[in-house]
């Protein structure tokens, strides 16, 4: 129990993690209140106009990864964090003011959208690089898992929160709540202790590093297969609320309580993926492996689930390898990335996974349509058994390959060392050795 948890060990890290689950909360509180006065209030249940609301919110986060991840090393990252969260804080309490009045219209909703995705995309690379900061690289990958710990138990808290103040209130006072959530956040960088940061050293200006950050990436071939999985699986296998919503009413034909049950549940899921996450001390590239093959398989058993319960019994599984894959993903970039390209790096992550979302949930949602929920679980199911095969086969490459090299070099030293009369076998040995590593290229 201790391993898994060692990070709150540290008091930055505590204090952060403490502040960081506030506001997480607050934000699912008011993406609830969000979605609701769109599709109640200001429309009359219009899903376009939500989808344009989402699109304005995520949409930034995609386009602006080459210039957030060049800000996440250049600059101090606690302060930025500050004036980002700060821009929020403002923006909900702003949005608030306006639904409490009645003055709110759906071109402000929009507008009040895309500042909070600029905000956002800003934000995002700094908050994952920033946690490197706030312990040590052997405690990295247990913080990153309790980060998404916190992040999953606010998605099961914050929804559920804020349906009971709309209800009992109005969704008005979620924006003004969500808004205060952020004194959370905004207190613990206030009060970390500074000379406890762990030191990273600060990008200097200079032309290219853009480019330099998609080169360093481009040249590490386990991140490149690292990102690959995570496009899949982010793009075709993390479309959840269609996959529950459409089995939920049109396989197993059951409303909005069933529904919000089956969401509860795999939350469950995430959360418990996320705490068996923080209990590993390394991170390995066969572990992502090992769980977009898990995730895969379950979507298929889910897929084929001839119940309401044995769905949502296989949901829990799902929950928890999708966790599992994207947290030890996340790690694994976070921990083996150089540190000065670390900002860069995480904000392609985080582009590569959240940009994904508008290309594959329309294709699921039109496979849903067409064929049928339980069809569309089938794209979930093989981006994970695509992702894991595609990893597979380059680890064994890589595998055979480093072989081949350690026995070439070898046979290099014994032609150096041997008498004149060995040579010549020597030489033909490493002609067979380097013929076999180009067949298995």
């Amino acid at each position: 129990m201790s391993a898994m948890f060692r990070s709150l060990k540290i008091f930055n890290y505590r204090l952060w993690f403490a502040g960081a689950l506030i506001s997480n909360t607050g934000a699912w509180m008011q993406r609830t209140a969000q979605d609701w006065i769109v599709l109640t209030e200001l429309t009359d249940r219009d899903a376009a106009a939500l989808g344009i609301t989402m699109a304005l919110q995520f949409g930034p986060i995609l386009l602006l990864m080459p210039v957030s991840g060049l800000i996440a090393d250049r600059f101090d990252r606690r302060q930025v964090l500050m004036w980002t969260q700060a821009t929020q804080c403002a923006l909900a309490l702003g949005m608030g003011v306006l639904v409490i009045s009645g003055q709110a219209q759906l071109w402000q909703v929009y507008a009040f959208a895309l500042l909070l995705g600029i905000a956002t995309a800003i934000d995002a690379p700094v908050r994952q690089a920033f946690v490197s900061e706030l312990v040590t690289d052997a405690d990295l990958s247990n913080a990153v898992a309790l980060n998404s710990t916190s992040f999953q138990s606010a998605r099961l808290i914050g929804p559920a929160v804020a349906g009971v103040l709309i209800a009992w209130i109005g969704s008005g006072p979620v924006f003004i709540v969500n808004g205060l959530s952020f004194a959370g956040v905004l207190l613990s960088l206030a009060f970390i202790r500074k000379h406890q940061l762990v030191a990273t050293p600060r990008l200097a200006k200079a032309k290219g590093q853009i480019r330099d950050g998609l080169r360093y990436v481009v040249g590490r071939k386990d991140i490149l297969v690292v990102l690959v999985m995570v496009f899949l699986v982010g793009t075709f296998g993390f479309n959840f609320p269609i996959f529950i919503s459409t089995m939920s009413t049109v396989e197993f034909g059951l409303g909005a309580t069933e529904f919000g049950v089956l969401s509860s549940i795999m939350a469950v899921g995430a959360i418990v993926g996320s705490l068996l996450a923080a209990r590993r001390e390394r991170v390995r590239l066969g572990l992502i492996v090992i769980a977009a093959a898990a995730f895969g398989s379950i979507c298929v058993l889910a897929a084929l689930a001839p119940t309401y319960w044995l769905f949502a019994a296989a949901l829990v599984i799902v929950g928890a390898t999708s966790l599992t894959m994207m947290n030890t993903a996340n790690a694994y970039v976070q921990t083996t990335t150089a540190p000065m390209m670390r900002g860069r790096v995480m904000a392609l992550y985080m582009a590569i996974f959240a940009g994904g979302t508008p290309i594959g949930a329309p294709v699921v949602g039109w496979v849903a349509n067409e064929f049928g929920p339980r069809w569309s679980m089938g794209i979930g199911a093989a981006s994970g058994i695509l992702a894991a095969a595609i990893a597979g086969v380059w680890m064994l490459r890589s595998r055979r390959q480093r072989l081949v090299d350690e026995v070439a070099a070898e046979l290099s030293a014994r032609v150096e060392a041997d008498p004149a009369e060995h040579r010549e076998l020597a030489t033909q040995e490493i002609a067979i050795v380097a013929a076999t590593a180009r067949r298995t290229s």
